[in-house]
């Protein structure tokens, strides 16, 4: 696995959240630690706007808990939801400004086995790529909190790890993968009051690709979103093309 050595630079990060989520489709998140290597291709994710998105954390402004939304970009941000899971995210950004993407679903690629004992569920890696199969892969790191509990992601593990140091056990890779269809999406989300929230600010804030359309969270969200997100990513033959709300982009 010697293409998962390379962190992605800070620079990558430094930039408004819909271009990074954009950019992080496809990229690799891997963890390292002595002879185990987990590693998924990023297949969804959602932007957050900082201080002008209303369901971002950072919204009502700097505090301890959010420190890390506002900068240096690059830098895990890990949170604890529902008292059940935690979800991780990345800052974005320059220093002092608030900007962060939340890390929806991946592919897994390695450590298939260790990601299924961190979530106590069966996986048989010697099974071929049935319905079966693939429905086992889903429980690995389809949705944040089962991404986040297959890596082993906890705020006090790795809130405030730099992810674009070598010296991480935790980074995102590129190995060299092109998504060559992604697909945004304008959606309601949960505020800090707790009511859906449905904006201009919070335009085009969620991102899939195409290749990992099996691993969507959003099927267990919305499955009639599901459906026709399932049918735009089957679109190749345009280079846009508008479903429903989902813009698909060659």
């Amino acid at each position: 696995m010697s293409q998962f050595r390379r962190p992605l630079s800070r620079e990558f990060y430094d930039h408004n959240p819909r271009r990074v989520s954009r950019d992080l489709l496809g990229k690799v998140l891997v963890r390292k630690e002595a002879d185990k290597l987990l590693a998924a291709r990023i297949v969804e994710v959602e932007a957050y706007l900082g201080e002008n998105d209303p369901a971002a954390h950072s919204f009502a402004g700097r505090t301890p808990r959010n420190a890390v939304l506002f900068g240096p970009p690059g830098y895990a941000y890990v949170y604890f939801i529902y008292g059940n899971h935690y979800c991780l995210n990345v800052s974005c950004l320059p220093d002092g400004v608030a900007g962060g993407i939340l890390f929806r679903a991946a592919e897994p690629l390695a450590g298939m086995e260790e990601m299924a004992e961190a979530r106590n569920v069966s996986f048989d890696s010697t099974r071929d790529s049935t319905r079966n199969s693939r429905r086992d892969l889903r429980k690995l790191t389809s949705g944040p909190g089962r991404l986040a509990e297959a890596f082993g992601i906890t705020r006090e593990r790795d809130n405030g790890k730099d992810l674009t140091s070598a010296r991480s056990d935790l980074f995102i890779t590129d190995d060299g993968y092109r998504a060559h269809r992604i697909l945004t999406t304008q959606i309601p989300r949960f505020a800090r009051d707790d009511k859906f929230v449905m904006d201009d600010r919070s335009e085009d804030a969620r991102a899939y690709s195409g290749s990992g359309s099996r691993m969507l969270s959003i099927s267990r969200v919305c499955p009639t979103k599901a459906a026709i997100a399932t049918s735009a990513l089957l679109v190749s033959s345009c280079m846009e093309s508008r479903v429903e709300g989902f813009t698909i982009s060659k």
